[in-house]
């Protein structure tokens, strides 16, 4: 910037004022009064201290002054012109949607500068004292403000342009008067999300297929769209909260699976595999894989139908209770006294379980059905099922009391899976422990599995050669008290504490002394007798035998190891009704090891023909609904009155 300000722009008009002839002869349009000279060389001194202050600051941007205004074609003075201009830029920065300093702040942060009669004014100041000055304000961007020190490279294209670019100079006053606030923080913390979008996909254990979701996939790979939907199980996840992020995790290169590489399938020999070894199918590393804590879901429920040819409307209720929050690895039935048509009860079975299981193993002696069904994905670590039966009968022909049992092996842990109907009545302690010997020794099982542990097995007791053992069923054991006496203390019983009931229970008062179940245990009972009910309600026996309410229907269960097994529920399903016994639940977290390879595996064998006709029963009974509920809408008539 020059020493003095005669070489500026910025005098112009005073020296115009000053030669008022001159000014005159060169534009008549102009008709300024004089200035006197003591005015002009006092509004100079001012101009060189504004430009000294000026110099002596470090700024990003030195500002350059601004052009003589083009005047107006009207008559009219300087000072009216400038008025004018000054007017309208302010309406267009009021009007300026982007603008975001307000005027009081652009005067806090204006360059001071000491007037001659030591008066000390600002820059916007200035101007407004003295209008026929065309002195810019020296903002807080021309100083170096520590608001915009750290924002070196935020001025506009507009602003780094020479001089000789820029068209108006009003314009580009009021671009650079602009000022930039920082980004405002919030002061409190933000609102909690409305609902939780915790993707149960990404969970290490319980993990499901990928086509058990219902939620829309969209991949828009090569110009395409892909819709992944389950029509049998459109309801499953329509309540639950769901993020793209989450969507987004899920896919992968080659598949949700994890990727096998062509020299590990080359080198990979199963039949070498031992617990030790990486290679082995049943070995530690595949069980980690899908079983990161070692631990499975089992599902148990058994059930004395009393042979009524009619099944329930619905077995939700019995096998997927809105309780639970995740269904089981195996679901294990147990009934006695079954319907008739065993085929039908198998299906019902398998429609309500949907595709994602299927019937590993089926087997029966009469009336006594057991059923075991497993997750698809995981028959393949299952050994080859084997089963027998014992009759409690003297008549071995009579097949309505007895037992059937299951045995198989899962990875390096084995199973046995027993339901039994022992001998009824209320006086017949005796012979119901004289039915449980004679299936812990009848009972040949195992017949071609190895025994996890031989060492610990005796010849006499079947349940003595595997890991984990469940025994369930009709045990027929009652309650010794009086049915007066037993109502009153039901109707006494607080928050499902059953202890005044359960010291008069017969099988309760075995297990103590060690002759029956020996080594099994049972989870402490909260729900109400099983038996007798009257069909269809909840109010027992009102016949002329008057049965005494008792617990019996049981789940008891046996391991090898202590602690391998972890009771998660145990209760009964009081919403079934067609019997005169109410269904008995247990849910069961059980240890799993790593097994060899030594097993003859199952190879993935279940019954197919079971599989597909319940499945489409299940699309069936869902294109029902789907219709009913269609014509409902569709008949509805709207009557005005």
């Amino acid at each position: 910037m020059a020493e003095n300000g005669e070489d500026s722009p910025l005098h112009q008009p005073c020296e115009a004022s000053c030669k008022g002839d001159s000014v005159v002869s060169d534009s008549r349009a102009l008709k300024t009064p004089l200035v006197n000279a003591k005015s002009c060389r006092e509004h100079k001194d001012a101009l060189k201290l504004t430009a000294t202050n000026m110099e002596g600051e470090i700024s990003p941007y030195q500002p350059r002054p601004p052009s003589r205004p083009r005047l107006s074609s009207k008559s009219g003075s300087v000072e009216e012109t400038v008025r004018a201009r000054r007017l309208k830029n302010s309406q267009e920065s009021l009007s300026d949607p982007t603008e975001t300093g307000s005027s009081t702040d652009s005067l806090k942060e204006d360059h001071t500068v000491s007037a001659p009669g030591g008066f000390v004014l600002s820059g916007a100041a200035t101007i407004r004292n003295n209008p026929e000055s065309n002195v810019r304000p020296v903002s807080a961007i021309t100083r170096g403000s520590p608001v915009f020190r750290d924002r070196g490279g935020s001025l506009s294209e507009y602003e780094r342009r020479p001089t000789s670019q820029q068209s108006d100079p009003t314009d580009h006053r009021m671009r650079c008067a602009k000022v930039r606030l920082s980004p405002v923080q919030p002061t409190g913390a933000l609102p909690a999300l409305e609902k939780s979008f915790a993707s149960a996909t990404l969970r290490a254990a319980n993990r499901i297929d990928r086509d058990c979701l219902d939620y829309a996939v969209l991949a828009r790979e090569k110009h395409a769209e892909r819709l992944h939907r389950n029509l049998s199980d459109s309801r499953l996840l329509e309540n639950m909260g769901s993020d793209s992020a989450s969507v987004n995790s899920m896919r992968s290169t080659y598949s949700v699976l994890s990727p096998i590489r062509p020299q590990d399938v080359r080198n990979r020999s199963f039949l070498e595999g031992s617990v030790l070894g990486n290679g082995a199918l049943l070995g530690a590393e595949e069980l980690d894989r899908y079983f990161p804590d070692r631990r499975l879901g089992i599902y148990i429920a058994t059930w004395n139908m009393q042979g009524e040819k009619g099944l329930p409307g619905n077995l939700d209720d019995l096998l997927l209770p809105t309780d639970s929050e995740f269904a089981q690895d195996f679901y294990i039935i147990g009934v006695q006294e079954g319907c008739p048509d065993r085929r039908e009860w198998e299906t019902r079975l398998q429609e309500t379980l949907g595709p994602y299981y299927v019937m590993l193993y089926a087997a029966s002696h009469g009336v006594l059905y057991l059923n075991v069904f497993v997750r698809r994905d995981l028959i393949w670590f299952c050994s080859e099922v084997e089963h027998a039966t014992v009759t409690t009968r003297i008549i071995s022909q009579i097949k309505t009391k007895g037992a059937v049992g299951i045995a198989f092996t899962f990875f390096g842990t084995s199973f046995l899976f027993i339901t039994s109907h022992f001998t009824s009545g209320d006086a017949k302690v005796y012979e119901r422990i004289l039915d449980y010997n004679k299936i812990v020794e009848a009972l040949a099982l195992p017949k071609g599995l190895p025994d996890t542990n031989p060492y610990r097995s005796t010849p006499s007791d079947v349940t003595t050669r595997f890991d984990q053992v469940f025994w369930f069923g009709d045990f027929n054991f009652r309650l010794s008290k009086d049915r007066v006496d037993v109502e009153t203390i039901i109707n006494r019983t607080v928050g499902g504490d059953m202890g005044a009931l359960l010291e008069h229970d017969q099988l309760s008062k075995e297990l103590k002394e060690g002759s029956i179940f020996k080594g099994f245990q049972e989870a402490p009972i909260h729900f109400r007798p099983t038996y007798k009910f009257d069909i269809g309600c909840d109010i027992y026996d009102t016949t002329s035998k008057q049965r005494t309410p008792s617990y019996t229907d049981r789940i008891l269960f046996r391991n090898r190891q202590t602690d391998d097994i972890k009771v998660v529920k145990y209760t009964s399903c009081s919403s079934i009704k067609t019997s005169d016994h109410r269904p008995v639940i247990g849910v069961f977290q059980v240890k799993l090891r790593p097994g060899r390879d030594n097993i003859p595996l199952g190879a993935g064998q279940f019954d197919r023909g079971l599989y597909l006709e319940g499945i489409r029963r299940r699309i069936t009974r869902e294109l029902k609904r789907r219709e009913a509920m269609k014509n409902q809408s569709s008949s509805t008539i709207c009557t005005i009155s």
